[in-house]
């Protein structure tokens, strides 16, 4: 039988980006393979397009992937989409049908996991700061001041990738917590003030509706006056405590880090995380 694409209706919409889809299937409509490519209206992010694609197991070398793939490139021209990006774990099959494809490695992610059943060392505070948290939705007494704060990761390692700074208001702060909650998971902030009562530094992690499994870490950022000082080890040690003490049931903690930030890599190496994979963020020019 002969392979055929069809283009899909996705009601997958966002405040800030949307999607295209194709089903790949055979003559008679069974399934054999699908893609979704993401487009972002952000400003700074406008130029870059997200992709997944899959192919069922028992359908690859038919030449699915590559029919998907050309789909999802001709999408991505007609939406002026300059670099297309895509995940797939290190020395994978989807690994080395990109790299065939013409797909770089933009950066490579390391995913660690630390286990909630083990120790994990106090960290004394920092001179100077104090530290505070929340659940779900920031206070509107501190909205401004957590906005301001997530500018501290602008200068995040990205690799090859060009992208401009991620541009946060009031308004998108307020909607990231409430989406979180809307699907029934648990937001927790642990964020460090200065002696002036702003805040400077911060740390997410959300938790699964029902309290198990693993939670994931979101962000993490200290403004670039505040570094060096210990404060992003501090916070993160306190968020771990308290998660700990509010789920007991959560087995354990996630975090991905870009293979070149050495400071946030030794700081969750010292606070107990342990490699588990590796995955390649790669890129195609168009």
């Amino acid at each position: 039988m002969s392979i055929r694409l069809i283009a899909l209706t996705d009601p997958d919409v966002r405040p800030s980006s949307r999607r295209v889809a194709w089903l790949a299937a055979e003559d008679d409509g069974s399934p054999v393979g699908s893609a979704f490519l993401r487009l972002d209206s952000r400003l700074n992010y406008s130029h870059l397009g997200e992709f997944e694609l899959t192919v069922h197991p028992a359908e690859r070398r038919r030449g699915v992937g590559s029919q998907l793939l050309d789909a999802v490139v001709a999408g991505a021209r007609d939406n002026e989409v300059e670099t297309l990006l895509t995940d797939v774990n290190v020395d994978s099959v989807g690994d080395r049908f990109l790299e065939n494809h013409g797909f770089e490695i933009g950066l490579t992610l390391i995913f660690t996991r630390l286990d909630l059943s083990n120790a994990v060392p106090d960290v004394p505070a920092v001179p100077g700061y104090r530290l505070i948290s929340w659940e779900g939705v920031v206070p509107d007494e501190l909205v401004r001041s957590f906005t301001d704060a997530r500018t501290g990761m602008d200068d995040a390692p990205t690799g090859t990738i060009s992208v401009g700074a991620d541009v946060w208001d009031v308004e998108r702060t307020r909607h990231a917590a409430q989406v979180i909650a809307q699907r029934g998971d648990h937001l927790s902030v642990v964020a460090a003030l200065d002696e002036t009562g702003q805040i400077v530094g911060f740390t997410e992690v959300v938790v699964p509706g029902d309290g198990k499994g693993d939670g994931q870490h979101y962000g993490t950022a200290v403004l670039p006056a505040h570094r060096g000082r210990g404060l992003a080890l501090w916070m993160k040690a306190a968020q771990i405590h308290g998660t700990r003490h509010r789920f007991p049931d959560l087995d354990g903690l996630l975090t991905d880090t870009v293979d070149t930030n050495t400071p946030m890599r030794r700081t969750n190496h010292h606070l107990g995380y342990r490699p588990g994979y590796e995955v390649n963020r790669r890129k195609l020019d168009l």
